[in-house]
């Protein structure tokens, strides 16, 4: 038990700092204002910026300030491809009747915040390495819950076969969501479930094995 929730705790750390983006739009100005488009709603890039100068506003306030900010040089693309990312594990997570209660995500955190030290360590550790702000932290853990649930329910965590069909529906309900991207963030592979050639930490090697 005890080490099911350390596994799902990494597994969402993970996941958080993540950032997919599907298949480019066929022209720049097809959706104006939108940095990406997932099952016709848009995310529109003054939201994608706004969870950049979150990040940036906390990592300026760390003493490890120019350490942090030259790891995520690139941070609209790795936020853009975790907003999309949450969008199909919201898709997989209601396909498959799976819920996160405000009372798991709490409880979730208290136990990732146990294990890290305090709150304060936590938010640390998440900001640097995964670029996730202080008020994004509740959303990481929702994400975490979800895709342990998932991951559970496909038996994903400790056999083959599960990790492989875990896989297909992740990627099958990429493509039933039609995301579209505006090209001057990249391209999405619906297989890769990630955005272009953008390496995603949510791939982890477990037990030799490499598992979303």
């Amino acid at each position: 038990m005890h080490r099911r929730r350390r596994t799902a705790l990494s597994v969402s750390a993970a996941l958080l700092a993540a950032a997919p983006v599907l298949t480019a739009c066929g022209g720049g100005d097809t959706h104006p204002g939108a940095a990406a488009v997932v099952d016709g709603q848009r995310i529109e890039v003054t939201a994608l910026q706004a969870q950049v100068k979150d990040v940036r506003t906390a990592q300026q306030a760390s003493p490890q300030a120019e350490q942090l900010i030259q790891a995520t040089g690139d941070l609209n693309r790795e936020k853009l491809n975790g907003m999309i990312f949450d969008r199909v594990v919201e898709k997989v997570a209601a396909d498959q009747g799976i819920t996160a209660s405000r009372k798991e995500v709490q409880q979730t955190r208290r136990e990732a915040a146990e294990q890290s030290g305090g709150e304060e360590q936590l938010a640390a550790m998440l900001l640097q390495q995964q670029g996730v702000a202080p008020d994004e932290i509740d959303d990481v853990v929702r994400r975490n819950v979800l895709m342990n649930k998932i991951a559970e329910k496909f038996g994903a965590t400790n056999t083959p076969e599960g990790q492989r069909k875990l896989t297909q529906v992740f990627a099958a309900a990429s493509q039933d969501l039609d995301i579209e991207v505006n090209p001057r963030y990249g391209s999405w592979d619906d297989e890769k479930i990630q955005l272009g050639e953008y390496s995603a930490p949510w791939i982890r090697k477990l037990g030799g094995r490499e598992q979303m």
